[in-house]
């Protein structure tokens, strides 16, 4: 049986502590800390764990993260408000530029997409008169 977590079906075959991972907002570490909190041994495989230890995961993540849409939507609010008071990273955010100091020179290929060749740049060849 998979379970379900804050929204999202945690695959069965993993885990715990990866499995937690693929709900938005909780890494390795934090997976840790909630398995810790919760008293769920870190290496049992999702599909052997029982209802109750999976309540005990849902509950700590309900009463002390924010995860999934939620966080999203801080996270997006948070970029808004910088685009609207036209902070410096809110205009990088705003040109899809990178945010954090980055040289955008060479690479930035990730934030900034595919490479477009500007044309006119090849050397023109001397024509006979």
């Amino acid at each position: 049986m998979a379970a379900r977590i804050s929204g999202v079906t945690i695959p069965a075959e993993k885990q715990i502590w990866v499995a937690l991972t693929y709900v938005y907002g909780i890494g390795p570490k934090t997976a840790e800390d909630i398995l810790a909190a919760a008293k769920v041994e870190r290496t049992v495989r999702t599909k052997d764990l029982t209802d109750a230890e999976i309540a005990r995961i849902q509950d700590y993540i309900n009463e002390s993260l924010t995860v999934e849409g939620e966080l999203q939507r801080v996270t997006a609010a948070n970029i808004k408000r910088l685009k609207e008071i036209k902070a410096y990273r809110g205009l990088r955010h705003a040109a899809n530029l990178p945010s954090r100091g980055q040289r955008t020179k060479t690479n930035a290929r990730t934030r900034r997409g595919k490479k477009v060749t500007v044309g006119g740049t090849a050397k023109k060849v001397a024509s006979k008169t």
